[in-house]
């Protein structure tokens, strides 16, 4: 019987439709990864499930948890989770998405951030159960003539084909000839550890399937099957979410009335997405908006910061924004003379900047005691509560 005559049990299906949720498998889909999971069965050999991290930033947010969260369920089934560190690949900086040539990053800074996001991936993933691997024990020992070999599994046409290449390449923008072996060491990696499954964003999608090509140059005529996920927006409902703007990124390092308070804020046509690629929770669009947001907001801030830090972030949310309270906990700020309000501001550092107070100031988001301050020139000389946005208080005292 040859392979495309297999039967796949029912089981096996329903689990892979489970683990593909708001995934693109390539190839064959659903019933491709229901293969491999059947297969690992009878063999009673758990599928090796890879992704890659370069540690170029220590933070983690909720779009990175995308990925991790998938992580989770392989385990849940009994496979291998395979947390490849980017030793060598980070000293090239993955050109993915990026319009320039990217800085690498040191050995030391590598190490740094890869401790930092394993503490932060042990809220979603059981890291201590993980193989942990670093491809700098492998790649950084390569042979020149082993370097030659591997360049020779694919061609610069080829290469070119990746969006971001084409794209600098077009505008006569500079590409060095080692970002081109990238896409090239990451999919050796898939060789060396012998991966079934690779996840990663759908930014992803070249140096995914290059895994399995070069899986298959290396005789490993089973190749990884690719599992890209997609990339969330941040609360601005537009732009990925990344630290580089962190106005609209939700880091699992944020504090629990944050966190809530940016899942709030999201536009009401992302909550089906977060559901769906955030939470176990189905979205229910016959319900009120605004209660199927806390509902997930709710949800999010329990899973990361605990039940009792979710019910006191939604209590207060509740309070200040709905019924236009303030805040029980705010700081207290003591003076000791009247401060020009661009300044107190960035004094508390509710703005970085004196230009950021002032649109903070131009947009309506400045009150002192919840009366709308509209003039930059405005003098606090008084006690009473400032507020900056939705979240920021402080309570102004003087001596």
């Amino acid at each position: 019987m040859n392979e495309a005559e297999i039967k796949i049990d029912e089981k096996f299906i329903k689990q892979a439709e489970n683990l593909a949720k708001g995934a693109t498998i390539v190839p064959d889909g659903v019933m491709g990864l229901a293969k491999k999971l059947q297969k690992s069965y009878e063999t009673n050999t758990p599928l090796r499930v890879k992704l890659g991290l370069d540690p170029t930033r220590p933070d983690l947010h909720l779009g990175h948890t995308v990925v991790m969260r998938k992580l989770k369920k392989f385990q849940e089934l009994g496979h291998t989770v395979v947390l490849l560190v980017g030793g060598a690949t980070a000293m090239v900086g993955d050109p993915s998405g990026k319009s320039e040539t990217r800085p690498a990053l040191t050995k030391e800074q590598v190490e740094k951030n890869a401790k930092t996001y394993f503490d932060q991936m042990s809220k979603v993933v059981d890291v201590d159960k993980a193989e942990v691997v670093n491809n700098a024990d492998w790649l950084l020992n390569l042979k020149f003539t082993d370097v030659l070999k591997l360049a020779s599994s694919t061609t610069v046409a080829r290469l070119l084909t990746r969006d971001d290449f084409q794209k600098r390449y077009t505008e006569g923008k500079p590409i060095s000839v080692v970002e081109f072996f990238y896409p090239l060491m990451q999919a050796y990696d898939s060789a060396e550890i012998k991966a079934d499954i690779e996840l990663g964003g759908t930014d992803q999608t070249f140096n995914l399937l290059m895994g399995r090509d070069i899986q298959s140059f290396y005789g490993q005529t089973d190749g990884q099957i690719a599992m890209m996920l997609p990339l969330i927006e941040g609360t601005d409902g537009e732009v990925k979410m990344s630290k580089t703007y962190p106005e609209h990124c939700i880091s699992l390092t944020d504090s629990p009335k944050d966190m809530y308070g940016k899942l709030m804020s999201i536009p009401d046509n992302l909550m089906e997405k977060y559901y769906t690629l955030l939470t176990d929770l189905e979205f229910n669009k016959n319900n009120n908006p605004r209660d199927e947001k806390m509902r997930l907001a709710f949800e999010i801030t329990k899973m990361y910061q605990g039940e009792e830090n979710a019910v006191k972030a939604q209590n207060e949310f509740i309070n200040v924004v709905q019924n236009k309270g303030i805040p029980d906990d705010i700081e207290e700020v003591k003076l000791d003379c009247p401060m020009l309000i661009t300044d107190l501001i960035v004094k508390l550092n509710f703005a970085p900047s004196k230009g950021e107070a002032k649109r903070l100031i131009a947009g309506g988001g400045v009150k002192f005691e919840n009366e709308k301050i509209t003039d930059i020139q405005t003098l606090i000389d008084k006690t009473g509560v400032l507020q900056a946005g939705k979240r920021k208080y402080a309570r102004i005292i003087f001596r």
